[in-house]
């Protein structure tokens, strides 16, 4: 009896919490009812067509019997909005016609035999502002830094290096025991510290070339420089070069519990950023974040005097968009801006969005 009971209080539970999630959807004003999808379409477009909350997506999703992943949405699928029970349901239909829209609206069908690849599905977020991310900068600590092999030297007694160039490398600790044939070559940089803990959280480390080992003696390798993005120098540090690619199945979703955390570091941009800019948060692996989370941005409040008081006060924050990590490392992540709604500034507070856990 006491089990059955649990059952039911669990069942109750869930219920519960899958009705108060669907209560939060709200479709955007003049959605769509049919959209087909284009080849440079994003899941993050697609959702924003039909949702307020493009992260939400998941929530609306049926899955189709017929179709063998329908997680997965290639270029000409069709994406349908209908209602079962009273709640909106999303459906994807793949039928193999080629689509194209006529001037005048009409949408015209050409049979054509398909074959999907998980690799040609369309991306989650815009991959071409991110790829420089995935393939070029690493987090590394203090001791990642300590043990790595460094440049030592190379030909002509220079002091800089470039493509075609031999360099030499030393690592004194494992000397280069099963090494891979190539290194990237690092430049460590910006030192990454919570702003309200000054916890050292990382190191920045941005590839500047790429070097194939040609020759091995004891600790020292003989390298060739096949690509650089700029001088290589003595110190600079190797990393090896593992798969960095973000599939089409990462998909944005929200964390399970209530994150907050702060946007610590921007590339290429002086005051702020907006859509489509890379930022970097003081959140990661151990605050339970993964790629593909969504967080939200504030903009913290104006401190003002007061004048009726004279004190200080601090005005509400206001929402200025949202952002999806695609990378993350122990301590902080790297999330690509999806929405601004204002300029977004350094220290603005990230969150996880309102009623999603």
């Amino acid at each position: 009896m006491m089990k059955s009971l649990q059952r039911i209080l669990c069942l109750g539970v869930l219920l519960v919490a899958s009705q108060a999630m669907a209560d939060s959807i709200q479709l955007r004003d003049g959605h769509p009812d049919v959209y087909y999808v284009k080849k440079g379409d994003t899941l993050w477009d697609i959702s924003a067509r039909f949702l307020e909350n493009p992260w939400q997506w998941p929530e609306l999703w049926h899955d189709n019997p017929e179709i063998d992943n329908p997680h997965l949405i290639y270029p000409g699928d069709e994406i349908r909005l209908s209602w079962q029970g009273g709640e909106p349901r999303l459906t994807v239909n793949r039928d193999g016609n080629s689509r194209t829209q006529l001037p005048d609206g009409t949408i015209k069908l050409t049979p054509r035999a398909r074959e999907l690849d998980r690799d040609s599905a369309i991306p989650a977020i815009p991959m071409s502002a991110i790829q420089s991310y995935l393939k070029e900068a690493l987090v590394v600590s203090r001791e990642e830094i300590a043990d790595a092999p460094y440049v030592v030297g190379g030909q002509d007694r220079r002091v800089v290096y470039g493509m075609g160039d031999t360099i030499y490398a030393r690592d004194p600790d494992s000397q280069f025991e099963n090494a891979p044939p190539r290194y990237g070559i690092y430049r460590v940089g910006e030192e990454y510290v919570d702003p309200e803990t000054d916890e050292v959280l990382g190191y920045e480390a941005r590839q500047i070339g790429l070097a194939s080992i040609t020759g091995h003696e004891d600790d020292m390798v003989t390298m060739e420089v096949v690509r650089s993005s700029e001088d290589i120098r003595v110190d600079d540090r190797l990393f090896p070069q593992p798969d960095r690619r973000v599939r089409a199945v990462l998909y944005p979703h929200a964390p399970d519990e209530k994150t907050t955390g702060h946007i610590i570091r921007f590339f290429d941009r002086i005051n702020s950023v907006a859509r489509n800019d890379v930022v970097v948060m003081n959140l990661g692996e151990r605050e339970g974040m993964e790629p593909g989370h969504v967080l939200d941005i504030f903009q913290q409040g104006e401190l003002v005097r007061d004048r009726q008081r004279d004190e200080m006060v601090r005005l509400p924050r206001t929402r200025s968009g949202s952002l999806v990590l695609f990378r993350v490392y122990e301590k902080v992540s790297y999330g690509l801006i999806m929405e601004s709604l204002r300029p977004i500034y350094m220290q603005d507070i990230v969150e996880s969005p309102e009623g999603s856990y």
